[in-house]
């Protein structure tokens, strides 16, 4: 009986803390919507919150973890309709649909998008964990043979052009803005890093170009060799695989 009564206790316990935490993020979150992140100060979360400051730093070590857990927060509805969605059948579609989810996310919440990408020396987890859901898809494309660059400097570039978009398109008056400018600039970056699966725009490409195309499948599927190869074997083979794909093309950096 006695053990009975501590269990409850406690869960009732952790079910308050939690209970306490979500309502200061809940609070913060709809301070950064309404005002920006100048507006999430921790008088403001507390009053907001019916808490105490301490509350808010023995919850989140510090500002710094509140915010993120913010991001974290006002994140999840992308990521959840980001990875439930529906394949499309074409990899590189399936590209154009993640960057249109991701852009028109941006534009819909600023203030979140700004304080997920706007502070290069601070990643929150949800922004990680969207890079690894764009890793995926840009693993897919070079799986089935279509990806002129090696995956990383596809993630990379692909990244980065969706960023300066959406970060581009916020700093201006919503009715300034060049409606055309996301679908432009994806259907360029998707030209430089993907190619058509046609046959008719295979037969155009060069042998050096095939051989690229090929070598960066070929190491996309490289873990899947399992016991095959040993480790030696596998980094010898990612090497010649990356001088066939180009310095230029291969990697990041």
């Amino acid at each position: 009986m006695r053990e009975t009564t501590a269990i409850g206790t406690s869960g009732t316990t952790a079910s308050k803390r939690t209970g306490t935490r979500d309502r200061i993020v809940r609070a913060a979150a709809e301070l950064l919507a309404a005002g920006g992140r100048e507006a999430v100060s921790t008088r403001a979360v507390s009053s907001a919150a019916g808490v105490q400051a301490p509350t808010i730093y023995r919850q989140f070590g510090d500002m710094r973890g509140l915010l993120d857990a913010v991001a974290t927060y006002g994140f999840a509805a992308y990521l959840r309709d980001k990875s439930t969605r529906e394949r499309a059948e074409d990899p590189v579609e399936d590209l154009r649909r993640g960057w249109d989810l991701h852009v028109g996310f941006g534009l819909a919440n600023p203030a979140f998008y700004a304080l997920m990408y706007g502070d290069p020396g601070n990643r929150p987890p949800a922004a990680l964990e969207a890079e690894e859901i764009l890793h995926g898809l840009v693993q897919r494309i070079a799986e089935a043979g279509r990806l002129r660059v090696g995956v990383e400097r596809a993630v990379g570039m692909i990244h980065a052009a969706g960023r300066g978009v959406v970060m581009s398109l916020n700093a201006q008056d919503p009715g300034d803005r060049d409606p055309g400018l996301s679908e432009a600039t994806r259907e360029a970056v998707l030209v430089a890093v993907t190619t058509d699966g046609s046959d008719e725009a295979a037969s155009e490409r060069t042998g050096r170009d095939r051989a690229a195309n090929r070598a960066v499948g070929l190491k996309a599927v490289l873990p899947e060799t399992g016991d095959r190869l040993t480790p030696r074997e596998r980094g010898l083979l990612s090497e010649w695989l990356d001088r066939l794909v180009g310095p230029a093309q291969a990697k990041i950096g």
